[in-house]
């Protein structure tokens, strides 16, 4: 968690808070559905996407855990296709759901 908080710390400096919690998805998805976003979201998928999709919310900053909560709820409420596995920050739903700030 020390290492995140520099790593949050770098990214105000640089405004890229927002890349940075599309890139902490990614990772997170990686590790609880390594085969990419379920066909069928049965008890076991829906536990597994519930994870990735809590600990991401847990690592985000206060100052964006609102839209993560929304692009947390639109990714359940539209699923992406199956498969899906985002492979870093500039992937084109990540950037639908959480565009970068405006300067």
């Amino acid at each position: 968690m020390q290492v995140f908080s520099g790593l949050v710390a770098e990214a105000e400096r640089s405004r890229k808070v927002t890349r940075l919690v599309r890139g902490q998805l990614v990772r997170e998805l990686a590790e609880e559905l390594p085969n990419g976003w379920p066909t069928v979201l049965d008890d076991a998928n829906r536990l597994k996407v519930a994870m990735a999709l809590g600990t991401w919310f847990a690592y985000t900053p206060e100052t964006h855990k609102e839209r993560v909560d929304k692009a947390g709820d639109s990714l359940l409420a539209t699923p992406p296709p199956p498969g899906w596995l985002p492979r870093g920050p500039d992937d084109e739903l990540l950037l639908t759901l959480l565009p970068d700030e405006t300067v």
